[in-house]
């Protein structure tokens, strides 16, 4: 468990990964005092807009710190993290990080190291298929914000994750070896309800779109109830 006495931040993107990692890090006792998103000085993030970000904040009722990057980024990040550190009083970060990504280290844990920050990773190493569950059954409601192609098709942009999309991305992993929480970035969502959400977020209309290899969700009108 944590020290109750520990302020933390949770890295946030808005998608499943991180509020699960915020759900399980309240559990575990940490006080978190902010969502931080890490972004370079004009954002164009397709699958995770900060528009929407920054509305699952008021949702949640916390602070939402943007902290700018640029290159060099190791430099970049850790100039930020000294930030948290120093003028927010964050002594710890929370990930929605579930394993290595094309096998390199974890890059927040690298970057922490030198400003003496610690790092709590709830979802690291667990099962995929055990987490998506749980997601569905703690309530969390997410739609697919961003797909890759090469694994699903365009129909899967504003879809919600429900058991029967879960049910089709494990198939589709037997048959193609996709992520099955699309850790190699083969989708992405974006939550809109769940545990710590004080109201929820309705997508009310949206255009899919096409770049490149990426499908994604163009959002044109929201609310919040």
């Amino acid at each position: 468990m944590a020290d109750p006495m520990q302020n933390a931040a949770m890295l946030w993107t808005g998608g499943k990964d991180s509020a699960m990692a915020l759900y399980e890090a309240g559990q575990n006792g940490y006080c978190v005092r902010c969502l931080v998103t890490f972004a370079p000085p004009e954002p164009d993030f397709l699958a995770h807009p900060l528009s929407f970000i920054k509305i699952q904040a008021q949702a949640l009722a916390l602070p939402h710190h943007v902290l700018p990057i640029s290159a060099p980024f190791a430099q970049s990040y850790e100039t930020s993290l000294r930030r948290l550190r120093d003028e927010m009083g964050i002594d710890c970060v929370i990930t929605g990080d579930l394993a290595a990504v094309s096998g390199n280290p974890n890059w927040i844990r690298e970057r922490s190291r030198p400003v003496g920050m610690s790092v709590h990773t709830p979802l690291w190493g667990r099962d995929q298929n055990i987490l998506l569950q749980q997601l569905l059954d703690r309530g969390f409601k997410a739609r697919f914000s961003c797909v890759k192609t090469r694994w699903l098709d365009k129909s899967w942009i504003g879809r919600e994750l429900d058991a029967s999309a879960l049910a089709e991305l494990r198939s589709i992993r037997e048959q193609s070896g996709l992520d099955l929480c699309g850790e190699e970035g083969e989708y992405h969502t974006l939550v809109t309800d769940g545990p710590g959400f004080t109201r929820s977020i309705d997508i009310h209309s949206y255009s899919t779109c096409i770049a490149g290899p990426l499908a994604y969700m163009a959002i044109h009108e929201l609310g919040i109830t």
